[in-house]
């Protein structure tokens, strides 16, 4: 019996370190995954936007020479600096996502940011990829981030209401240019 139940356990165990594996892989969006197709002569064209705080942003058009399909998407990035190294933290929203984030953003402006609840409430919007873009409450008072990758906590950029009008601006510009 105990072994049979040892056995179960360490089934069980296996089971959940794949099932762990398997949802932790890096989410991409549509464009990247157009990107990365094989068999294609890939052009990469990329437009300087702006940068919020230290996240640069901008268009990234992609075309491929050989059928002439094209795809665009927004890229956010930016370079985290250790003792060691240089890791750049990235994300990718596609043009669809573009309109979805900019009503986020309304919203969280003119009916989050101006409501103090009484306990603790996180407000985020989600893309494809991974990329979040949201508040949470922290001692009565709203903190705004981007969070470029879903599982890697050093991806975050802590940004103000200033920052967050200026993401719009951004956003606003950026679909000009898709």
């Amino acid at each position: 019996m105990k072994k049979y139940l040892f056995l179960s356990l360490l089934a069980l165990c296996t089971f959940y370190s794949k099932a762990q594996s398997v949802s932790k892989e890096k989410e991409q969006s549509n464009a990247e995954i157009f990107s990365a197709k094989s068999g294609t002569l890939m052009q990469k064209e990329f437009l300087a936007l702006s940068n919020i705080k230290n996240c640069k942003i901008e268009v990234l058009h992609f075309t491929d020479l050989i059928t002439s399909s094209k795809q665009s998407g927004l890229k956010f990035s930016m370079d985290v600096v250790t003792s060691y190294s240089t890791d750049t933290k990235s994300a990718m929203l596609d043009a669809d996502e573009i309109d979805g984030l900019m009503k986020s953003i309304k919203l969280i402006q003119e009916k989050v940011l101006v409501t103090t609840p009484a306990t603790y409430t996180e407000v985020n919007y989600r893309s494809r990829s991974g990329f979040e873009a949201g508040c949470f409450t922290s001692k009565g008072s709203w903190s705004c981030y981007l969070k470029l990758e879903k599982f890697d906590g050093k991806s975050y950029v802590w940004i103000n209401t200033e920052d967050l009008a200026n993401l719009y601006s951004i956003l606003e510009q950026a679909k000009t240019k898709m």
